[in-house]
């Protein structure tokens, strides 16, 4: 079976690799990635059967490259130095992990069970997601244009504007950037960040909002001076919500 290893930890690679060797001659070794850009990259461009998959990556969380990959024809091993996630998440789930430093029994039962793994993988990474979040937060998103991948971090999002199917995203350094998701599905990952959703096609950051603006039918002023409307219906609920009723 074809193996992709990708951890931030350049010494946990050279460990998993040299386990994998030693214990696990069956695996092939197809590539290693250190990031969630780099492992989204080398999964597109390579086949694989098995890929370990460490939780806390630099630029984000091993769980978002999953939430961009189109199509999952892999199974994961996720690996994690932390006694505080929701290991609970993993065994409801039926998909395997190792516990950091890994020990060689624990991989080689892995391996043999990996493939079979409940089929439904997309419920089972919903899951174990759902149980992560709560417990830990990298502070970024992970945006994914029709040209590139990029990770920014939750404070440099200024707001958000719905464009049908896509999304505009607007930074607090004046960039904005096109993205090939709804502004729905951000609102879910982003409410629980500081994010507001003052109309159906607007989501701002609260840090951002300088005033309310009562006049023109009351709108909220950025602090880029930016006009964010309120719709009638959330107008209570908004205000609420920024501590400005």
């Amino acid at each position: 079976m074809r193996v992709i290893i990708i951890d931030d930890m350049k010494d946990a690679r050279a460990a998993l690799r040299q386990d994998i060797l030693d214990y696990c001659p069956e695996l092939q070794i197809v590539g290693e990635a250190d990031s969630v850009i780099s492992g989204l990259k080398l999964l597109k461009s390579t086949e694989t059967d098995i890929v370990f998959l460490d939780i806390e990556l630099g630029d984000g969380l091993g769980f978002d490259i999953l939430d961009l990959l189109d199509k999952k024809s892999f199974q994961v091993i996720f690996t994690t130095a932390s006694q505080a996630y929701a290991i609970k998440a993993f065994e409801v789930a039926a998909v395997d992990y190792l516990l950091k430093p890994i020990d060689p029994n624990r991989l080689k039962d892995a391996v043999e069970k990996v493939g079979q793994a409940h089929p439904h993988i997309k419920e089972q990474f919903d899951i174990i997601k759902s149980g992560l979040i709560k417990n830990e937060d990298s502070g970024k998103i992970v945006l994914h244009t029709q040209e590139k991948i990029v990770s920014v971090p939750h404070a440099s999002i200024s707001h958000c504007i719905s464009e049908g199917n896509y999304t505009t995203f607007y930074f607090t350094d004046g960039t904005k950037l096109l993205i090939t998701k709804t502004l729905k599905e951000f609102d879910k990952i982003l409410s629980n960040h500081g994010f507001v959703r003052t109309h159906q096609s607007y989501l701002i950051n609260e840090a951002e909002v300088k005033e309310f603006v009562k006049t023109e039918g009351g709108y909220i002023l950025l602090k880029s001076d930016e006009r964010i409307p309120v719709s009638v219906r959330k107008r209570t609920e908004v205000l609420s919500i920024l501590g400005m009723s």
